[in-house]
Protein backbone atom coordinates (compact mmCIF):
# COMPACT_ATOMS: atom_id res chain seq x y z
CA UNK A 1 0.00 0.00 0.00
CA UNK A 2 1.43 3.49 -1.21
CA UNK A 3 1.51 5.94 1.94
CA UNK A 4 0.04 9.42 1.62
CA UNK A 5 -0.02 11.47 4.83
CA UNK A 6 -2.81 13.67 5.66
CA UNK A 7 -2.61 16.34 7.74
CA UNK A 8 -5.55 18.15 9.19
CA UNK A 9 -4.42 22.01 10.13
CA UNK A 10 -5.65 23.83 13.25
CA UNK A 11 -5.66 27.43 14.26
CA UNK A 12 -1.79 28.69 13.69
CA UNK A 13 -1.04 25.65 10.93
CA UNK A 14 -1.94 26.81 7.55
CA UNK A 15 0.92 25.14 5.12
CA UNK A 16 3.34 22.76 4.80
CA UNK A 17 7.12 23.91 4.19
CA UNK A 18 9.13 22.09 1.25
CA UNK A 19 5.88 21.05 -0.30
CA UNK A 20 7.03 19.37 -3.26
CA UNK A 21 4.57 19.80 -7.05
CA UNK A 22 2.11 21.22 -4.63
CA UNK A 23 -1.30 22.51 -5.90
CA UNK A 24 -4.39 23.32 -4.32
CA UNK A 25 -7.21 21.25 -5.50
CA UNK A 26 -11.29 20.49 -4.91
CA UNK A 27 -13.10 17.41 -4.18
CA UNK A 28 -16.56 16.61 -4.41
CA UNK A 29 -17.95 14.67 -1.79
CA UNK A 30 -21.72 14.03 -1.06
CA UNK A 31 -21.81 15.96 2.61
CA UNK A 32 -21.35 18.64 1.26
CA UNK A 33 -18.34 21.01 0.39
CA UNK A 34 -14.82 20.58 2.75
CA UNK A 35 -13.53 23.42 4.69
CA UNK A 36 -11.71 24.36 1.89
CA UNK A 37 -9.34 23.41 -1.15
CA UNK A 38 -6.58 20.43 -0.44
CA UNK A 39 -3.05 21.24 -0.88
CA UNK A 40 -1.44 18.19 -2.24
CA UNK A 41 2.22 17.61 -3.05
CA UNK A 42 4.88 15.22 -2.10
CA UNK A 43 7.22 15.69 0.72
CA UNK A 44 10.90 13.41 1.14
CA UNK A 45 8.87 10.76 -1.51
CA UNK A 46 5.89 10.61 0.45
CA UNK A 47 2.31 11.88 -0.86
CA UNK A 48 1.00 14.75 1.10
CA UNK A 49 -2.11 16.21 1.30
CA UNK A 50 -3.16 19.52 3.83
CA UNK A 51 -6.33 20.69 4.76
CA UNK A 52 -7.03 23.67 6.49
CA UNK A 53 -9.59 22.87 8.91
CA UNK A 54 -11.35 25.83 9.44
CA UNK A 55 -10.48 27.23 5.78
CA UNK A 56 -8.00 29.68 4.78
CA UNK A 57 -8.73 32.77 6.28
CA UNK A 58 -10.44 31.07 9.93
CA UNK A 59 -13.90 31.26 7.92
CA UNK A 60 -15.54 28.57 9.97
CA UNK A 61 -15.96 28.16 13.43
CA UNK A 62 -15.54 24.46 15.46
CA UNK A 63 -19.32 23.99 15.19
CA UNK A 64 -19.35 24.60 11.23
CA UNK A 65 -16.76 22.97 10.29
CA UNK A 66 -17.99 19.81 7.71
CA UNK A 67 -16.14 17.25 9.35
CA UNK A 68 -17.86 14.53 7.20
CA UNK A 69 -16.67 16.35 4.03
CA UNK A 70 -13.41 16.88 5.34
CA UNK A 71 -12.42 13.12 6.28
CA UNK A 72 -14.37 11.59 3.36
CA UNK A 73 -12.67 14.07 0.69
CA UNK A 74 -9.22 13.17 2.62
CA UNK A 75 -10.09 9.62 1.98
CA UNK A 76 -11.34 9.99 -1.67
CA UNK A 77 -7.99 11.36 -2.60
CA UNK A 78 -6.35 8.36 -1.29
CA UNK A 79 -5.15 9.17 2.30
CA UNK A 80 -3.92 6.75 4.48
CA UNK A 81 -2.98 7.95 7.37
CA UNK A 82 -4.23 11.41 8.71
CA UNK A 83 -2.84 13.73 11.76
CA UNK A 84 -4.76 16.40 13.41
CA UNK A 85 -2.76 18.95 14.10
CA UNK A 86 -5.24 21.49 16.98
CA UNK A 87 -4.70 23.77 19.94
CA UNK A 88 -5.67 23.02 22.85
CA UNK A 89 -6.03 24.02 26.49
CA UNK A 90 -4.38 22.06 29.40
CA UNK A 91 -5.37 20.50 33.06
CA UNK A 92 -1.62 19.54 33.59
CA UNK A 93 0.84 21.88 35.28
CA UNK A 94 3.73 19.52 33.44
CA UNK A 95 1.40 19.84 30.30
CA UNK A 96 2.73 23.70 29.27
CA UNK A 97 1.54 26.39 27.03
CA UNK A 98 4.05 25.96 24.05
CA UNK A 99 4.07 21.77 25.19
CA UNK A 100 2.45 18.84 22.84
CA UNK A 101 0.41 16.03 23.48
CA UNK A 102 -0.39 12.73 21.26
CA UNK A 103 -3.78 12.49 22.61
CA UNK A 104 -4.94 8.95 22.86
CA UNK A 105 -8.44 9.21 24.22
CA UNK A 106 -11.72 11.54 23.80
CA UNK A 107 -14.03 12.61 25.80
CA UNK A 108 -17.55 13.92 23.59
CA UNK A 109 -19.09 16.77 25.13
CA UNK A 110 -20.21 18.57 21.65
CA UNK A 111 -23.48 18.02 20.85
CA UNK A 112 -24.50 20.29 17.20
CA UNK A 113 -22.35 18.51 14.95
CA UNK A 114 -23.05 15.53 12.56
CA UNK A 115 -20.97 12.74 14.05
CA UNK A 116 -21.12 9.73 12.04
CA UNK A 117 -21.36 8.63 8.15
CA UNK A 118 -24.17 6.20 9.03
CA UNK A 119 -28.08 6.88 9.38
CA UNK A 120 -31.48 5.97 7.93
CA UNK A 121 -30.64 3.24 5.07
CA UNK A 122 -26.88 2.21 6.32
CA UNK A 123 -26.71 1.67 9.71
CA UNK A 124 -23.38 0.44 11.49
CA UNK A 125 -22.23 0.29 14.77
CA UNK A 126 -18.37 1.28 14.85
CA UNK A 127 -16.07 0.75 17.87
CA UNK A 128 -14.16 4.32 18.86
CA UNK A 129 -12.81 2.18 21.95
CA UNK A 130 -9.02 2.91 20.33
CA UNK A 131 -9.72 6.12 18.71
CA UNK A 132 -5.92 6.74 17.86
CA UNK A 133 -3.44 4.77 16.08
CA UNK A 134 -0.50 3.69 17.87
CA UNK A 135 2.13 3.18 14.82
CA UNK A 136 1.19 6.78 13.99
CA UNK A 137 1.19 8.21 17.26
CA UNK A 138 4.40 7.02 17.96
CA UNK A 139 5.56 8.75 14.28
CA UNK A 140 4.41 12.02 15.68
CA UNK A 141 5.70 11.53 19.12
CA UNK A 142 9.12 10.70 17.64
CA UNK A 143 9.24 13.57 14.84
CA UNK A 144 8.08 15.90 18.16
CA UNK A 145 11.02 14.85 19.98
CA UNK A 146 13.40 15.26 17.06
CA UNK A 147 12.14 18.69 16.44
CA UNK A 148 13.24 19.44 20.15
CA UNK A 149 9.58 19.90 21.31
CA UNK A 150 8.77 18.88 25.00
CA UNK A 151 5.81 16.78 23.67
CA UNK A 152 4.06 14.01 25.97
CA UNK A 153 2.76 10.69 25.11
CA UNK A 154 -0.79 9.65 25.91
CA UNK A 155 -3.46 12.44 27.07
CA UNK A 156 -7.33 12.53 27.12
CA UNK A 157 -8.76 15.46 25.35
CA UNK A 158 -12.33 16.72 25.95
CA UNK A 159 -14.01 18.43 23.15
CA UNK A 160 -16.56 20.91 24.08
CA UNK A 161 -18.72 22.61 21.63
CA UNK A 162 -17.40 26.32 21.84
CA UNK A 163 -16.72 28.55 20.75
CA UNK A 164 -16.70 30.12 23.93
CA UNK A 165 -14.25 28.76 26.67
CA UNK A 166 -14.84 26.78 30.29
CA UNK A 167 -16.43 28.16 33.01
CA UNK A 168 -14.27 27.34 36.43
CA UNK A 169 -16.90 25.34 37.79
CA UNK A 170 -16.26 23.37 34.20
CA UNK A 171 -12.61 23.66 34.09
CA UNK A 172 -12.33 21.93 37.21
CA UNK A 173 -14.61 19.16 36.65
CA UNK A 174 -12.86 18.38 33.41
CA UNK A 175 -8.89 18.01 35.48
CA UNK A 176 -10.48 16.66 39.02
CA UNK A 177 -12.97 14.54 38.54
CA UNK A 178 -12.65 13.22 34.91
CA UNK A 179 -9.31 12.84 34.65
CA UNK A 180 -8.85 14.99 31.49
CA UNK A 181 -5.74 16.24 29.91
CA UNK A 182 -5.73 18.54 27.79
CA UNK A 183 -9.49 20.19 25.92
CA UNK A 184 -10.64 21.80 22.18
CA UNK A 185 -12.93 22.22 20.04
CA UNK A 186 -12.18 20.41 17.51
CA UNK A 187 -11.08 16.55 17.56
CA UNK A 188 -14.28 15.56 17.52
CA UNK A 189 -16.38 14.27 15.34
CA UNK A 190 -13.22 14.19 13.90
CA UNK A 191 -11.44 10.91 15.22
CA UNK A 192 -15.07 9.48 15.32
CA UNK A 193 -15.68 9.58 11.49
CA UNK A 194 -11.59 8.79 10.81
CA UNK A 195 -12.31 5.54 12.41
CA UNK A 196 -15.94 5.06 11.05
CA UNK A 197 -13.94 6.04 7.51
CA UNK A 198 -10.86 3.32 8.07
CA UNK A 199 -7.95 5.87 8.45
CA UNK A 200 -5.97 5.34 10.93
CA UNK A 201 -5.50 8.68 12.93
CA UNK A 202 -3.42 10.57 15.29
CA UNK A 203 -3.74 13.68 17.25
CA UNK A 204 -1.08 16.21 17.88
CA UNK A 205 -2.08 19.13 20.81
CA UNK A 206 -0.43 22.21 20.48
CA UNK A 207 -1.06 23.42 24.27
CA UNK A 208 -1.70 27.61 24.42
CA UNK A 209 -3.27 28.05 27.54
CA UNK A 210 -4.21 26.58 31.05
CA UNK A 211 -7.81 26.73 30.89
CA UNK A 212 -9.65 28.43 33.50
CA UNK A 213 -8.39 26.52 36.19
CA UNK A 214 -5.38 27.36 37.43
CA UNK A 215 -4.92 30.20 40.10
CA UNK A 216 -2.18 31.45 38.61
CA UNK A 217 -3.73 32.23 35.42
CA UNK A 218 -6.56 33.35 35.46
CA UNK A 219 -9.20 33.20 32.78
CA UNK A 220 -8.79 32.24 29.08
CA UNK A 221 -7.17 35.47 26.87
CA UNK A 222 -7.09 35.40 23.27
CA UNK A 223 -4.25 37.52 23.38
CA UNK A 224 -1.70 34.96 24.85
CA UNK A 225 -3.28 32.58 22.95
CA UNK A 226 -2.97 34.42 19.24
CA UNK A 227 0.74 35.09 21.12
CA UNK A 228 1.27 30.80 22.16
CA UNK A 229 0.20 30.03 18.77
CA UNK A 230 2.20 31.45 16.84
CA UNK A 231 5.39 29.83 18.15
CA UNK A 232 3.47 26.58 18.17
CA UNK A 233 2.69 27.11 14.67
CA UNK A 234 6.80 27.17 13.37
CA UNK A 235 6.48 23.62 15.62
CA UNK A 236 3.56 22.02 14.52
CA UNK A 237 5.65 22.86 10.78
CA UNK A 238 9.06 20.94 12.04
CA UNK A 239 6.70 17.72 13.29
CA UNK A 240 4.86 17.67 9.91
CA UNK A 241 8.02 17.80 7.65
CA UNK A 242 9.83 15.00 9.87
CA UNK A 243 6.78 12.51 9.26
CA UNK A 244 7.43 11.55 6.01
CA UNK A 245 10.76 9.45 7.11
CA UNK A 246 9.17 7.95 9.93
CA UNK A 247 5.86 6.70 8.25
CA UNK A 248 7.68 6.10 5.40
CA UNK A 249 6.62 5.89 1.37
CA UNK A 250 4.96 2.40 1.60
CA UNK A 251 3.56 -0.16 4.43
CA UNK A 252 1.02 -2.39 5.12
CA UNK A 253 -2.46 -1.93 6.95
CA UNK A 254 -2.32 -1.35 10.36
CA UNK A 255 -5.52 -2.68 12.86
CA UNK A 256 -6.38 1.05 13.29
CA UNK A 257 -7.14 1.11 9.27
Amino acid sequence: MNTMIGVIGGSGLYEIDGLEGSTWVNVDSPWGAPSDQILTGTLNGVKMAFLPRHGRGHVHSPTTVPYRANIDALKRLGVTDVISVSACGSFREEMAPGDFVIVDQFIDRTFAREKSFFGTGCVAHVSVAHPTCPRLSEACHTAAKDAGITVHMGGTYLAMEGPQFSSIAESKVYRESWGCDVIGMTNMPEAKLAREAELCYASVAMITDYDSWHPGHGEVDINQIIATLTGNADKGRALVSRLPALVGAGRTPCAQG
